[in-house]
């Protein structure tokens, strides 16, 4: 029997990247609403009966592309909440072909050009959200940020339950 609840990909973070947003969530973020890991979405619903095919495509994935050059760009307003914008032009061509393999499947969410940000606040108040993005914005500076991979996961309404991850290296 299939699992019924939606496929979620992100871009994986290196480990020191994860443990820097995942710090930055746990300062900013609701503690009620913060559940997740820090995260960079690729794709935000996938159907759960094409699991095989998403598999079988992230595994091919890794042996094909080595971590794409990615840079945290600058600090984004979400309305009710602040992310890190990232910028990728190989990490979006990967976005892109995989896109195209799963043309059919895409909510009209994930039919677009994706915006990659890893959000470190959400669900707060305007004010709120527009003193964080000030505070955040005065001392950032451009940098390198390390995508190791991609994952997949299943969404359930609450924190996500982990399919499995696949490491560049090609």
């Amino acid at each position: 029997m299939t699992d019924a609840a939606p496929i979620i990909i992100t871009a994986a973070m290196g480990d020191a990247d994860q443990g820097w947003a995942n710090g930055l969530r746990k300062k900013y973020f609701p503690p009620e609403r913060n559940f997740l890991d820090a995260h960079i979405t690729l794709f935000h619903h996938l159907p759960p009966a094409h699991l095989p095919e998403i598999k079988t495509r992230l595994s091919a994935m890794e042996g094909q592309y080595p971590p794409p050059t990615s840079w945290l760009s600058d600090v984004m307003m979400l309305g009710r909440g602040v992310a890190y914008r990232v910028e990728s032009t190989e990490l979006m061509a990967i976005r892109e072909e995989l896109a195209d393999a799963f043309c059919g499947l895409l909510i009209p969410q994930d039919q677009g050009k994706p915006r990659f940000h890893i959000t470190v606040q959400n669900k707060v108040e305007p004010a709120a959200a527009k003193a964080l993005h000030r505070q955040l914005s005065e001392s950032f500076e451009p940098r390198q940020i390390e995508i190791k991979g991609l994952s997949a996961f299943y969404y359930r309404g609450g924190p996500w339950d982990a399919i499995g991850s696949w490491s560049f290296r090609g």
